[in-house]
């Protein structure tokens, strides 16, 4: 109704409401303005998805379903643009469409960005660091952008307004009561509307406690504390040009235990799953860079890469232009294995924890990226077993290279000792 009432204030404006899919419109927002609209107010167009309010406004309900339809709207003009279900888009598609935003001097409106969404899908990650990170819920969070061509500043605000099913008036009872059925995770996030949790989350195990820096228990994020130089290295990477790259450094304590001590992930600033553009040479020289200290103690460190970079089907390798090239220097990868279930397994198991809470991989607090990505990985939908591979998932293929180099054996649970059978107990 917002976006009703919005039109009906202002004559001659446009609200557009996107979804993933014209078959989601239908379902239920398109539904649900047949039955909110007035018909004396709002004339329904089924052919082309619109209502016409009396005063000249529109209302028009579209869809955005791959990443390329996003530029069938090039040439709209928006002053009120809805998501529903916001998780379901790339932040790509977002931010174009927040270009479409713009309103004539003559109209008086101030465009707005409004949304809604469940915690989970593909875009989980990024929607929850705009807007659920971003600061406590209900503030008003404002960002400062400077035009170089107007030459001035302007202040854009964000707000996060969290609402549960049970402040919702129009559901009975007994959805309430069918929520509480639900698995955990699945009723964590529709019910409690609880963002580090929902159906689907690949990583579930994984756990951030700041109260448990120090002690590293039942926590898999610790503080940096120096390592040992005779300690084991690894770096891992993962390569990206237009999706961003991902390099994760390594050390091996005398257990086995790994500690992801420095990362760096090659995405844009504020665009979730958006490369750098680098190239091979100025990404191996941002590395060599990063591991000065290494390379000062004459620390040795094992590089391993995805298969791909050594691919010379259309000429040097990605590997080969990495590679040193005197006097210059440069990385020498080997090849990491690339079996993704097997690698998922793998992470898998150094997560899990042990019975006096220490899981076989730690990670320290600056590794932020790390920290955001991992826990909002969904499931793929098409292979069930696998993580979803439009999600945000290129450190978590850069961890699994690193895991797939030093497999652990699964911690095999103890087995009960058997009890003689009593008929007379349970």
């Amino acid at each position: 109704m917002d976006a009703f009432f919005r039109c009906l204030t202002y004559p001659h404006t446009t609200a557009v409401v996107f979804r993933r899919t014209y078959q989601e419109l239908e379902d239920t927002d398109i539904k649900e303005a047949k039955a909110s609209y007035p018909r004396k107010l709002a004339t329904y167009n089924a052919g082309r998805h619109e209502f016409r309010l009396v005063n000249g406004s529109q209302i028009l309900f579209r869809h955005c379903e791959n990443e390329a339809d996003r530029f069938n709207y090039s040439g709209i003009e928006i002053q009120f643009l809805y998501f529903d279900e916001l998780t379901s888009f790339e932040q790509s598609i977002y931010d174009f469409l927040k270009t479409r935003l713009r309103a004539k001097k003559s109209l008086g409106v101030t465009p707005i960005v409004r949304s809604a969404s469940n915690p989970g899908n593909i875009g989980h990650g990024w929607v929850k660091k705009m807007f659920v990170d971003a600061g406590p819920y209900m503030s008003i969070q404002t960002q400062e952008i400077y035009s170089e061509a107007l030459h001035k500043a302007k202040k854009i605000r964000t707000q996060y307004i969290p609402a549960l099913a049970t402040e919702n008036p129009f559901i009975t009872e007994d959805y309430i009561f069918q929520l509480e059925t639900k698995p955990e995770a699945l009723r964590r996030a529709l019910l409690n509307g609880d963002w580090d949790s929902f159906e689907g989350q690949v990583f579930t195990e994984f756990k951030n406690d700041p109260a448990h820096y120090a002690d590293r228990l039942w926590t898999h994020v610790i503080e940096p504390f120096p390592i040992p130089l005779d300690w084991p290295r690894y770096m891992s990477f993962d390569h990206g040009y237009t999706k961003p790259f991902s390099v994760g450094w390594w050390a091996i304590d005398p257990q086995g235990r790994a500690y992801r001590y420095r990362e760096w992930y090659g995405c844009k600033p504020r665009q979730a799953n958006v490369g750098l553009m680098l190239t091979p040479q100025q990404i191996a020289d941002g590395i060599i860079a990063r591991q000065q200290d290494e390379m000062n103690n004459n620390v040795y460190i094992d590089a391993i890469a995805d298969p791909a970079i050594f691919d010379k089907s259309r000429g040097d390798s990605v590997a080969d232009q990495m590679g040193p090239h005197p006097p210059k220097p440069g990385i020498m990868f080997r090849k990491g294995d690339h079996t993704r279930l097997a690698g998922l397994m793998q992470v898998h198991e150094r997560l899990r924890f042990d019975p006096d809470g220490k899981p076989m991989m730690y990670v320290f607090n600056t590794c932020q990226d790390f920290i955001r990505t991992i826990p909002t990985l969904p499931y793929s939908q098409t292979k069930p077993e696998d993580v979803d591979t439009d999600a945000e998932d290129h450190i978590f293929d850069d961890v699994r290279y690193f895991c797939m180099s030093r497999p652990i054996t699964p911690i095999k649970k103890a087995k009960p000792e058997p009890k003689p059978y009593d008929p007379f107990t349970r």
